[in-house]
């Protein structure tokens, strides 16, 4: 029997090589599997993963970067189909975070191996990340960068620094009224993040999650600067740099609910930026996802 493997064609790697899904082909059947490969938008991915996890298929294959794979996630969370990630993006954050070989062939024998993990999801108002989430800074930059790809043709890396710039130059803290697990606290801040599992922010290993399966939220506020203060934390958040004075850690969350004032709050949400009424509630889904990935043992020799 085939296993589909989804392909996203407007994805960096696939886009600047037009024989990777050649070599995907390839890869998997030299590791043993018969791929029946589809190269689809990226803004297909959930649907097609959740046609195939409905019609029962044991196995979806994903190449993409943690867009792809954050999608398909959404609409495998709770199925019995479980997910093979060929990691073509150009972060890769969450194959990095699980230990999934980097190269093709190296990952298509992984997934032939079908070591599954469960590992957690989190939620916003019913929306699924891998990764993470802000509200703030980061999803105005990435909204402006965005919009500058599109109209001039900028490259990704060009467009975040003038967005980081112009974002820096005109933002306003944020007012938010934060309810961690049962405790209440207003915050002014110009940055919330919520990541999938403990987030490091040491010199070692910068915005890297030693595990995806402690069932807990990582929340960190950026404390309240001035200008020039705002935009050094900022430069060092936006590079996984920050500093112990930048950010205050908020420990054993795993239910957040964020209020504020403003009818809509811009979010990103692995990189995707949403509008969202308030209330925002955030929470941890545990073993919720099957993937396919090295044990974490594997992964720490």
């Amino acid at each position: 029997m085939s296993v589909s493997v989804l392909l996203n064609r407007g994805g960096g790697t696939i886009a600047a090589n037009p024989k990777i899904p050649e070599q995907v082909e390839a890869a998997l059947k030299a590791a043993g599997i018969d791929a029946k490969i589809e190269l689809i938008d990226g803004g297909d991915c959930e649907v097609r993963a959740k046609a195939i996890a409905d019609r029962g298929d044991e196995l979806v294959i994903v190449g993409g970067g943690d867009g792809s794979i954050s999608a398909a996630a959404s609409a495998l969370v709770g199925s019995k189909t479980r997910l093979g990630v060929l990691p073509l993006g150009t972060l890769n954050h969450f194959a990095r975070d699980l230990g999934i070989p980097t190269e093709i062939e190296d990952a298509a024998k992984l997934i032939a191996t079908g070591h599954e993990r469960r590992v957690d999801v989190a939620e916003m108002n019913g929306r699924i990340f891998i990764n993470n989430s802000a509200i703030g800074l980061y999803p105005l930059m990435v909204r402006d960068r965005d919009v500058q790809q599109k109209r001039h043709g900028r490259s990704k890396r060009l467009a975040m620094i003038v967005a980081s710039a112009r974002t820096l130059a005109r933002f306003n803290h944020e007012r938010l009224t934060l309810t961690v697990n049962d405790e209440k606290a207003r915050v002014d801040t110009p940055l919330l993040f919520v990541g999938n599992n403990d987030y490091r922010l040491d010199i070692a290993a910068p915005g890297q999650r030693e595990s995806l399966d402690d069932g807990e939220l990582s929340v960190f506020v950026m404390r309240k600067k001035t200008r020039r203060g705002l935009i050094a934390a900022s430069v060092r958040a936006l590079f996984n740099r920050a500093r112990g004075d930048d950010m205050v850690m908020l420990d054993n969350v795993q239910r957040l609910r964020v209020e504020s004032r403003r009818s809509q709050l811009a979010v990103s949400l692995d990189g995707e930026v949403v509008r969202a009424e308030p209330p925002l509630d955030y929470r941890i889904r545990k073993a919720a996802l099957r993937v396919i990935a090295p044990p974490p043992e594997a992964r720490q020799a």
